[in-house]
């Protein structure tokens, strides 16, 4: 075989003059697949920035008003079947001690009614608007112990043990509850009074 004939392959061509051998630009790639550099991970495209604005002091905040057409909701005990509201002032209970409540429950009771009737309120828990209060029990009588017309914002006042008409209700004003459990002639005295207004409102 000639010389002529024998065919040397580009990578035989390439070690032996590796070091004479440039590479041409024009130069076609190496038959060998470059290992090729991972590409950079793209970068978020920040976001363009938002138009300035002009400051404003904004006036603080205050909380919503209650609307004066939507009542106070009063804590009550009883179930206020027949619209009788009964405002005490009784500090540091609920509503009253036992000793208070127990005598009440015997007045209902005299005057053919019980708790069921009735509705409590304790204006030492919530202060009272008579207004709110009727817009919430509807009450057709009223009875406040140790209480005056004005502490409740009744725009009339009258004195105690007296049957007073108002506004499609009647008040009654008595002692407090405190000053009826004594076991005193004075008590004893209040107590008659009060029965007297009670059997003409409930016409026992």
């Amino acid at each position: 075989m000639s010389i002529n004939d024998v065919q040397l392959t580009s990578l035989a061509i390439g070690e032996w003059y590796k070091d004479a051998l440039l590479t041409s630009p024009d130069a076609a790639p190496a038959t060998e697949t470059p290992v090729q550099a991972p590409l950079p991970a793209s970068r978020p495209i920040a976001p363009s920035a938002p138009t300035p604005q002009i400051a404003t002091t904004a006036a603080p905040t205050t909380p919503a008003a209650t609307s004066p057409t939507e009542p106070a909701s009063y804590k009550f005990l009883g179930n206020n079947r027949k619209q009788i509201a009964i405002i005490v002032h009784s500090p540091g209970t609920a509503f009253l001690p036992d000793n208070q409540l127990s005598f009440l429950t015997k007045m209902l009771e005299a005057c053919r009614m019980n708790i069921g009737d009735i509705a409590i309120v304790n204006s030492a828990t919530t202060p009272i608007l008579i207004a709110q209060l009727r817009q919430q029990l509807n009450p057709n009588t009223v009875l406040l112990f140790g209480l005056e017309p004005v502490t409740i914002k009744l725009p009339i006042n009258f004195p105690l043990f007296r049957l007073q008409p108002y506004d499609a209700c009647t008040y009654l004003s008595a002692p407090a509850l405190s000053l009826l459990v004594e076991n005193s002639e004075e008590s004893k005295l209040l107590k008659s009074k009060l029965w007297i207004c009670l059997k003409t409102l409930f016409n026992v």
